[in-house]
Parts: structure tokens; sequence; C-alpha cells
């Protein structure tokens, strides 16, 4: 499997500073950062390192979850997911990653909702972001669309 690459240059201190963040392999897009955003109730159009592993998490959880649904014997007709990634002051100093809120709606064939939220657990456990983010809390709110 192959490495994927993001770089960030960063111009001055925590407070003044900002930053640019290029997603160096896909070579997609370049995005602003600031600690003066990261920390705002509104973005302001920059991104943050908590969007950013919210992104990867939402992506990598769809996948896995698709996966699991196939074995079970599903069929995965669309995977709505969304991941609310909170940053919080840490205990230790400084700050850290408060918890991970992951929100999947799907219309899927062959499963009933015992058998989707099977899935949806399984596929919290096993998507590699997940088990990246171990120390974080992960919840899920998993549920059939009609």
């Amino acid at each position: 499997m192959p490495t994927r690459t993001a770089r960030t240059a960063w111009n001055g201190t925590l407070e003044q500073g900002s930053g640019q963040v290029e997603l160096s392999s896909s070579k997609v897009g370049t995005y602003e950062v600031s600690f003066p955003k990261r920390a705002a109730d509104e973005a302001g159009g920059t991104t943050s390192p908590e969007e950013l592993v919210a992104a990867a998490h939402s992506a990598c959880y769809a996948m896995q979850l698709s996966a699991i649904i196939a074995e079970a014997g599903g069929t995965p007709q669309s995977l709505e997911v969304s991941a609310d990634v909170s940053l919080g002051p840490d205990p230790a100093g400084g700050f850290r990653l408060t918890g991970i809120q992951l929100t999947v709606r799907g219309e899927v064939e062959g499963l009933d909702a015992a058998g989707f939220e099977k899935a949806a657990q399984d596929a919290k456990v096993a998507c590699p972001v997940s088990k990246a983010l171990t120390g974080v809390d992960i919840s899920l709110d998993a549920a059939l669309e009609s």
C-alpha cells in the first residue's frame, strides 16, 4: 500500500502566525490554517487539524462499512457519514482531541436494522483511522433510512 503525504508551511508564532496545509500526494489543494481560527466558533475560510482528522475518519469509516456490509451479505446503496471531532484542554497541559462523534445513515439492501447496526459497530473497530485514534473516545450513531 502507498504512503500518502501532506505538508504544512507555517510562519510566525502560534497566536499571530498562520500556515498552509498542502495535500501533496493528491495535489487536490492547499488550505489555510491558523490557531485563532482553529479555536474560534467560525472557521472563516480556514481548516484545522480537527477538520482534516474528521475528513479522514469519515472517508475511511465509509469505506470500511461498505466492505463489512458486503461481507454480511448486504449491498450498500448509499452511506452518509459525518465525523465531528472536538478539541479541548488536556489535563496534562495543552490541548487534545476530546471526542469523535461518527454519524452514519445508510440505504442498504439485504440487512435489517440490527444487521446494519452490527456492521456499523464492527466498522468503527476495524477502520484504520479509528485504530489510529484509540486514545480518543469515539461514539457512533448509526441508522438505516427507509
